[in-house]
C-alpha cells in the first residue's frame, strides 16, 4: 500500500451562523502519521469528515497528491475512516468482517481468503477470525475495524479518536501497535484525538487546534519544548506561567521581573521591548531541586508545600521566598533510597537554564 499526500486549502466551515472552521491550511506528507489534536469542539473531527467526503465544506479546497477531491462521493475516495465506536457487524464473523468490502467489490474467495488471512496476521487476530464481535474484547474490535478498512487498500486511513473507549493499560498498547503497522502497510494516517500524551507519542506532526484554528504546527518536540502561545503550553503537558515585566535586554536572553518570584534571565524567542508585559512558560520537569545550595543563573530558595510521588516521578509544588508556587517534577532515574529524599517543608533551592524559559505571550 502506498500512502497520498493531502493538502489542506484554505478549509472553512460553519454549521448556522456558528463557525466551525477557520481557514485551515496543512500538507500532510505522503506515508507520514499526522495527528489532529485539541479539544472537544476544536473543529478537529468536522475536517476529519470533510477530508472523508462527510461534510462539504463551505470554501476551500482537499488535495490529495495534488489532485482534489472535493467532487469525488466519500465512497469513491482512496480514504477510510475507522471511528471511535468500532461500526462491526454484530452478525458476521471477524473474518466477514474484514471481508465486506472485498465482497461488494466481486472479489473472488481465493482472492478473499488470501487478503483477509494476510490482515489477519498483520493485526494479529488469526486465531479469532471465526468468532463474532461481543466475542471479542475492545482492543481486539478495534484491530477488526483496522483491518477491514486497510481490506480496501486506501491511500488514507482517518482514524477518530479510536483508543478513547479503551481503559489507559489497553490505550497504550494499541497505540503501540498502531505504529507498528503504520510503519508495516506505508499508507498516510491522520489521527484525530484530544489526547495530547496519544499525538505526541505516536506523530511525525502534529496540528494543534483550538476554537477552529491550527495554533501551532510541527513535530511533537517543538510543539512540546517552544510552545506557540499560552494556549498550546498549557494543553500540551503542564507548565509554570509566569506574567512578568522586561527589564533587560540582551542578544539571546532577556532579564525580566516576576511577582511571586523577583528577577530571572529568559531566552528571547520573541521580539520584546524594556518595559514589555511578557506570559513566560517553564516545564516543571527542567527545574532542578535540592536541598543544598545550587550553581548557576535563576537560583531561588523556597519550601515544599506539597509533594505527589507517582514512582516514576515526584511532584513538588514549592513555595519560593517571594511567595510564587513554583510546580517542580523530578524524574526517578535513580532508586530513590540512593537520593536524598526531600519532602512536606523541606526548605529547597531551586535553578533552572535561560534556555528552558521560553516566552508565550507579549502584551
Amino acid at each position: 500500500m502506498i500512502g497520498s499526500t493531502v493538502t489542506i486549502k484554505n478549509i472553512n466551515k460553519s454549521f448556522d451562523d456558528f463557525k466551525v472552521l477557520k481557514d485551515i491550511n496543512l500538507e500532510i506528507k505522503k506515508g507520514e502519521f499526522f495527528s489532529l489534536l485539541g479539544p472537544s469542539g476544536c473543529g478537529k473531527t468536522t475536517l476529519l469528515r470533510i477530508i472523508a467526503g462527510l461534510e462539504d465544506t463551505d470554501t476551500g479546497d482537499i488535495l490529495f497528491d495534488n489532485t482534489s477531491v472535493l467532487n469525488i462521493p466519500p465512497n469513491k475516495r482512496p480514504v477510510n475512516t475507522i471511528f471511535q465506536n468500532y461500526a462491526l457487524f454484530p452478525h458476521l464473523t471477524v473474518f466477514e468482517n474484514i471481508a465486506f468490502s472485498m465482497r461488494l467489490k466481486k472479489f473472488s474467495e481465493t482472492e478473499i481468503k488470501e487478503k483477509v488471512e494476510k490482515l489477519l496476521n498483520l493485526v494479529k487476530l488469526e486465531e479469532h477470525a471465526m468468532k463474532k464481535p461481543h466475542q471479542l474484547s475492545g482492543g481486539q474490535k478495534q484491530r477488526v475495524a483496522i483491518a477491514r478498512a486497510l481490506a480496501n487498500e486506501p491511500k488514507v486511513l482517518l482514524l477518530d479518536e479510536p483508543v478513547s473507549a479503551l481503559d489507559a493499560k489497553l490505550r497504550q498498547e494499541l497505540l503501540i501497535e498502531l505504529d507498528n503497522l503504520h510503519d508495516q502497510v506505508g499508507i498516510t494516517f491522520i489521527y484525530v484525538t484530544h489526547d495530547q500524551a496519544e499525538a505526541l507519542s505516536i506523530s511525525d506532526h502534529v496540528a494543534v487546534m483550538n476554537e477552529g484554528k491550527v495554533v501551532q504546527y510541527g513535530t511533537p518536540y517543538e510543539i512540546y519544548e517552544s510552545p506557540a502561545n499560552k494556549f498550546v503550553a498549557t494543553f500540551i503537558g503542564e507548565t509554570n506561567l509566569m506574567k512578568s515585566k522586561v527589564i533587560e535586554i540582551n542578544e539571546e536572553f532577556i532579564k525580566v521581573t516576576t511577582p511571586g518570584i523577583g528577577e530571572f534571565i529568559c531566552y528571547k524567542d520573541k521580539d520584546v521591548s524594556s518595559n514589555d508585559n511578557i506570559l513566560i512558560t517553564l516545564r516543571p520537569e527542567k527545574i532542578k531541586i535540592s536541598k543544598k545550595s545550587l550553581n548557576g543563573k535563576n537560583v531561588f530558595h523556597g519550601i515544599i508545600e506539597e509533594e505527589i510521588y507517582m514512582g516514576y516521578q515526584t511532584r513538588y509544588f514549592v513555595k519560593l521566598d517571594n511567595g510564587y508556587i513554583l510546580k517542580v517534577y523530578k524524574q526517578h532515574i535513580n532508586y530513590l533510597l540512593d537520593e536524598t529524599i526531600l519532602t512536606w517543608k523541606d526548605e529547597v533551592f531551586v535553578s533552572w537554564d535561560p534556555n528552558d524559559s521560553f516566552i508565550v505571550e507579549v502584551e
